[in-house]
This record gives structure tokens, sequence and C-alpha cells, in this order.
């Protein structure tokens, strides 16, 4: 029984979106499901995936916090 677990950003694709749309997700779970399937032969029924968010101030690239990393790298 896989269990896949997905994290995220809680950052909108789109302009004006602030987290990953339900839409998405679903294509999300159904892509990697069938993807399990077909390389390693689990059947859906038993195949579990986790999409986490991830907030903006939890996570950071550089040694910085992700928006200060930001602020730096547009100033260049």
């Amino acid at each position: 029984m896989p269990m896949v677990t997905i994290q995220v950003t809680r950052e909108g694709t789109k302009p004006g979106t602030d987290s990953v749309t339900a839409d998405e997700k679903a294509q999300l779970i159904k892509g990697v499901s069938q993807l399990l399937l077909d390389v390693l032969n689990k059947p859906l029924a038993a195949t579990f995936v986790v999409i986490e968010e991830v907030e903006l101030e939890n996570w950071g690239f550089g040694g910085l916090p992700v928006a200060e990393y930001r602020k730096q790298l547009a100033q260049k």
C-alpha cells in the first residue's frame, strides 16, 4: 500500500489565489495514483495521497526565509 505525501507552498498558482485549488489537488491525486499503477502496478484503491500546504513563513531557501530570499533576489 503506497502512501505519497506531496508538499506544496500555500501560494496560488494564478494571480489572486492564495492556495492550490481543489481541482489542482484532485489532478495531483489522480496523476500520482495513476503513475504508481503504471510503474509499480499498485492498485488505485490501495494508494493514499496526502497533500500538505506549507505556509510561506514556514519554509526558506538559501539560508533565509523565502520572503527575504525573494526580496534579495528582486534587488539584484
